[in-house]
């Protein structure tokens, strides 16, 4: 990064950041319990994976590196009345923990709410600085 990063740019980054983990969490909580007729057709969670920015010791923020689908296993069930069943009988559940995704979402929630409160401070630090000028 050839500037200098300040405290607007590091915590605007980071937000945008937990933005994208809360749209793929709530992507994945709207899929869950969806059905597929094969496994592989299946959803799979989405997970954002993070990586570090900065070019400067003790100053870095966060960039998304990229969206994966999650490891986590389709769920078979045995429906054999369901139209989206497979020729034994079979439908495939999304692989998605629903409990594991809201707590995700509420990390991710309290952590864009964090770098909003770090905004509010700056500004009004700054604020505060200009008025001793006064």
């Amino acid at each position: 990064m050839p500037n200098r990063l300040s405290v607007f740019d590091i915590s605007g980054r980071a937000m945008s950041a937990q933005l994208v983990r809360l749209n793929t969490t709530a992507s994945n909580l709207a899929n869950a319990g969806s059905i597929s007729n094969t496994e592989a057709g299946a959803f799979r969670a989405l997970k954002p994976v993070f990586r570090s920015v900065g070019s400067e010791p003790g100053i870095a923020t966060v960039q998304v590196d990229r969206v994966i689908a999650s490891t986590t296993p389709a769920t078979r069930r045995h429906e054999p009345n369901h139209p989206l069943a497979d020729k034994d009988g079979n439908v495939w559940e999304a692989g998605v923990d629903s409990t594991a995704e809201m707590v995700e979402m509420m990390e991710a929630s309290r952590q864009y709410q964090n770098n909003v409160q770090v905004l509010e401070t700056a500004k009004s630090l700054m604020l505060d600085t200009l008025r001793i000028g006064r």
